[in-house]
């Protein structure tokens, strides 16, 4: 049976949502690849001035502290972000 011929209301609101929540989800593991992605970039660059074999107690002292400090930053981004973006739609919805 094909899911096209079940049109119903709340069959079309159920898919309508897992559609949405597997978006969610691919966002976030976006972010959070994103997020590595530029704490290995910025902090190795910051931390690592003379690459070797092993690193030294300060490059991983400064690495462990780059992190810290860069996902801190990215978690008050994105929940700004994500407090003006639920504004804004309880805005447009009242109009």
């Amino acid at each position: 049976m094909s899911d096209f011929g079940n049109y119903g209301g709340g069959s079309m609101e159920a898919k309508k949502q897992q559609v949405m929540d597997q978006v969610r989800s691919e966002l976030a593991l976006a972010n959070a690849q994103e997020l590595i992605n530029k704490i290995n970039e910025k902090c190795f660059a910051k931390c690592v001035i003379k690459p070797g074999a092993k690193l030294s107690g300060g490059e991983q002292d400064c690495l462990s502290k780059c992190m810290d400090r860069y996902m801190e930053a990215w978690n008050i981004v994105s929940r700004t972000y994500i407090n003006r973006v639920q504004r804004e739609s309880q805005n447009a919805g009242g109009m």
